[in-house]
């Protein structure tokens, strides 16, 4: 390394090596070049200091955001294996489960309780805890658990939730056993790459029915909200995301009430507001910082990411995803982007399955192994959903 210093400094001052491969005879012999005490410019000296010293590398993470995981009568008993008396929901997760791997951290809606047999659909969702640990198996982290079906099963569908998504080691926020829990635990953490993050969840309802004392199930209430973000404030996070459960079901387009209440979060502190809950997709937005405010990222609904709803429009999702980068100026969003899913119900030995497509990979794959008919519907889901987010989408494109 210090020849090759040496020989770069000559090189500058004016000191020529003649080539080895060719000598030139005609040329009287010349004097070897001798290193000697020179001084060097100081200005040299750190430029040549400045190339060999590495540059540090900024922290990086990654985040993926999934809408509602339902659970409808067709979806229980899709899973079910009579010969087993089992239930598993692998298969609803295979095709989808790589691109959820890929992410520093995954987090979706769990829209159903987990509070045992007899299990049930709609109007008020039980499933088989098979349902979460498929979750976690896909690579999912975090499951919000506030939401309009929380108290369908009463004070045990809460309780037994919780205590499963506990036994899995899946994190979770939004509903708690008591007001201590509360708490203590309102405030989800995740913190990897020296990057710390805080998630709170909030529903708007749980149609109309009691939370049982004594859990408790976030609700909207921009007081409560207020106090809970300044109090998150205080944990020294780099990025602050509330998940809401809001917004008027299978409208395409956020309603007044949704926008005035990101705008009033993004007041009070938080950094991003991710929304579920309309069961159709609806507009995204990213605002780099201004002089006046810090940078946002919206996501008004992200629509299902599982479900039985086969409708136009209520038959795919979409993930969001946030590259986060921390350097010596703070933690910023270097990259954003969505990923559209749909959820295919292919016929094997007679069973209907349901399993959630990336879909832009198989597009690109030209639809690989499934119907005509599946295939024109995904090709309508992919159309609505790219004419939507062409048009509304404020600085975020899709990722194929």
């Amino acid at each position: 390394m210090k020849q090759i210093i040496f020989l770069f400094l000559g090189l500058l001052l004016g000191v020529h090596v003649s080539a080895q491969t060719q000598v030139d005879t005609s040329l009287p012999p010349q004097p070897a070049v001798v290193v000697t005490d020179t001084i060097v410019p100081d200005t040299l000296i750190a430029v040549v200091e400045e190339e060999l010293v590495p540059l540090p590398v900024p922290d990086t993470l990654t985040l993926l955001f999934m809408g509602d995981v339902m659970g409808h009568d067709p979806q229980i008993e899709s899973a079910y294996d009579p010969a087993t008396r089992t239930y598993s929901y692998e298969s609803v997760f295979a095709k989808i489960a790589p691109v959820i791997q890929s992410y520093d951290w995954a987090i979706a809606n769990l829209e159903v309780t987990l509070a045992g047999p007899p299990y049930t659909g709609y109007p008020q969702f039980c499933s088989p805890v098979a349902l979460a640990l498929a979750c976690k198996n896909s690579g999912i982290d975090a499951l919000m658990t506030s939401n309009n079906h929380s108290c369908d099963k009463g004070k045990k569908g809460i309780l037994r939730t919780l205590n499963a998504l506990d036994s899995l080691e899946i994190l979770h926020t939004g509903t708690f056993r008591n007001k201590a829990e509360r708490d203590s635990a309102n405030l989800l953490i995740l913190d990897k790459h020296n990057i710390r993050l805080g998630i709170l969840n909030y529903t708007y309802g749980t149609n109309e029915l009691p939370t049982p004392p004594p859990t408790e199930v976030n609700r909207i209430d921009t007081a409560l909200l207020a106090r809970d973000i300044r109090l998150a404030q205080n944990d020294s996070l780099d990025k602050l995301i509330i998940f809401l459960h809001w917004g008027k079901e299978y409208e395409s387009y956020p309603s007044k009430e949704q926008v005035k209440l990101a705008e009033f979060l993004y007041q009070k502190g938080a950094d991003m507001v991710i929304g579920s809950h309309p069961h159709v997709i609806q507009r995204m937005e990213y605002h780099p910082a201004t002089e006046e405010s810090k940078e946002r990222f919206t996501v008004y609904s992200m629509g299902n990411f599982v479900s039985n709803q086969r409708t136009r429009l209520r038959d795919g999702g979409v993930m969001a995803s946030v590259t986060l980068v921390k350097d010596d100026k703070g933690t910023h969003i270097a990259a954003n982007g969505y990923q559209l899913t749909w959820v295919n119900k292919p016929v094997v030995n007679g069973k209907t399955l349901f399993e959630i497509l990336p879909a832009a990979r198989v597009e690109d794959a030209g639809f690989e192994g499934m119907t005509k008919e599946y295939i024109d519907l995904m090709k309508i889901y992919l159309s609505d959903s790219r004419d939507l987010y062409g048009k509304d989408n404020v600085r975020v494109e899709e990722i194929k």
